[in-house]
């Protein structure tokens, strides 16, 4: 019988040296671990921009409805038959052009009746007035009456009135014939015809038409109040000036930008709508070639205002907290937070009050940084990107 030969569990000894391995390597990783968490990270990159005190333009923008400049409404000063309309729809009239005729038969017999009335009352007084003179004399000799001088002169005076009011009639009945004549009283564009020839005029509380003028035309658009109180304490307090103490009144979107049509504020209403909380306000603009039409609706930007002594920074570098919006500036080589009050917005620049001259405001890397963090200035990635920068 061989001789049995003892089981060993050598296998078992190179998984204890692997175990006993990795356990110095965890060993070794554990002291040293406290030496890479006390290790200080390096500074974020940040960009910078000086903060330079200069005269700033500003602007404002607001929603806005263009009007005619006038808008008359035609109606007519008498009643009758309308005969013909003397206008083309559409189309523009001078102010005296004869727009619609009024059968005209009636006034122009109602001016021969108050000529012949008028004849009839001259005709009176002349006669009261020789009976007023033949007394004159005799009365002076007691030849007739005193009452019979005082009756005549009295007639006279009556007659003479007569006369008055007959030349009255004759000055009215000569107004109504000319009314029948109905003229646009401005220089604009007519509408549509409302009544048309044959129709039976009531007289004013009839309307013919409407005439617009268009050139200039009117643009008009809520000032808020909150917007007026802010420039006009800044204009106070001479933190906003104004060329010629008006704004600029520009029409701005991709229909108007290349027309550079512009007028100057003209009117601002002290009355704030309560449903709205602005004022109206308006401009007179030109429009000799008409493409502007009453009720567009367009947006119009206020120019002319000046900051002087103003910080402008990208909107980037504004950021917002729990205490309002700040930018963080360098000090030190370090983030710091620098409360800003916002005045201003021009694209992607923004003007703000709460710095200083000579601040060095971080522009870029402002997401990576927090108040007190160290810092590394780098130039901005155009400027880095520019030859010699």
């Amino acid at each position: 019988m061989p001789a049995l030969i003892p089981f060993t569990r050598t296998a078992s000894h190179p998984v204890a040296a692997l175990i006993a391995a990795a356990a110095l390597v965890v060993s070794a990783c554990g002291s040293d671990a406290p030496a890479s968490q006390n290790a200080a990270p390096p500074p974020a990159s940040v960009s910078v921009m000086t903060a330079t005190p200069t005269s700033i333009e500003v602007s404002f923008e607001y929603p806005a409805r263009l009007h005619g400049a006038r808008e008359v409404e035609i109606r007519p000063r008498v009643s009758g038959i309308l005969l013909k309309r003397k206008y083309e729809e559409g189309a523009r009239v001078k102010a005296g052009q004869s727009l619609f005729q009024i059968d005209p038969v009636p006034s122009e017999t109602a001016v021969a009746r108050a000529k012949a009335d008028l004849a009839a009352a001259d005709a009176r007084l002349a006669q009261a007035r020789r009976e007023a003179e033949r007394l004159k004399p005799l009365v002076a000799s007691k030849a007739v009456a005193q009452r019979d001088f005082d009756d005549a002169t009295s007639n006279q005076a009556i007659a003479a009135a007569d006369v008055l009011a007959a030349r009255a009639r004759l000055t009215e009945a000569r107004l109504s014939l000319k009314y029948t004549r109905v003229e646009s009283p401005i220089d604009g564009i007519t509408s549509r015809a409302l009544q048309s020839e044959g129709s039976l005029l009531a007289g004013p509380e009839t309307l013919l038409a409407v005439v617009t003028q268009t050139d200039p035309i009117q643009v008009r658009f809520g000032l808020p109040d909150s917007d007026r109180a802010r420039i006009d304490n800044d204009i106070a307090a001479g933190r906003l000036s104004l060329a010629d103490g008006r704004f600029r009144v520009r029409l701005i979107g991709a229909a108007h930008d290349a027309t550079n049509t512009t007028g100057s504020l003209d009117f601002t209403d002290v009355r704030i709508d309560p449903k709205t909380g602005s004022s109206e306000a308006q401009a007179d603009l030109p429009n000799a070639d008409r493409r502007l039409r009453p009720g567009e609706f367009v947006r119009v930007r206020l120019e002319g205002a000046t900051r002087p002594n103003a910080i402008a920074v990208p909107q980037r570098a504004v950021l917002e907290g729990p205490s309002g919006r700040f930018v963080y500036i360098v000090s030190e080589g370090k983030a710091a937070v620098r409360p800003v009050t916002p005045l201003d917005w021009s694209g992607n620049t923004m003007v703000v009050d709460g710095l200083s001259a000579g601040d060095q405001v971080i522009t870029d890397g402002v997401l990576k940084i927090g108040p007190g963090a160290p810092v590394s200035v780098t130039p901005p990635a155009d400027a880095a990107a520019k030859p010699g920068a």
